[in-house]
């Protein structure tokens, strides 16, 4: 056997298995994330997200029963869970409820004046 055509073979295929190693390395998935896993039990409801700003994942817990909201978050540095903030729901609902313009004390809805 000729090295020369011995050596071009060996660097054939050595090349071979490294272009089908950078293929491997390039072509992985993204990296898993659980947004939008939702669970619900008894009054509470529970989902998880992430926050772009800081790459941040987050967890909200909704309590049926008194209506509120409370968001935590994982401190990665302090290995613990903190609340990040916490929301009435039962006021929004009140400030966000249709105007009834039937009953009276109740403000006019506004119009658009061409």
């Amino acid at each position: 056997m000729d090295p020369r055509k011995f050596a071009i073979g060996v660097l054939s295929t050595t090349a071979t298995i490294l272009l089908v190693g950078v293929v491997l390395l390039y072509s992985r998935p993204a990296d898993v994330r659980a947004d939008g896993m939702t669970t619900s039990a008894g009054g509470y409801v529970v989902t998880v997200g992430s926050l772009t700003q800081n790459d941040e994942e987050l967890v909200y817990i909704v309590n049926a029963a008194s209506d509120k909201l409370v968001v935590y978050r994982f401190d990665g540095n302090q290995r613990q869970i903190e609340i990040v903030q916490g929301i009435d729901l039962s006021e929004i609902r009140r400030k966000s409820a249709p105007v009834d313009p039937a009953q009276p004390g109740q403000p006019k809805p506004r119009t658009r004046q061409p």
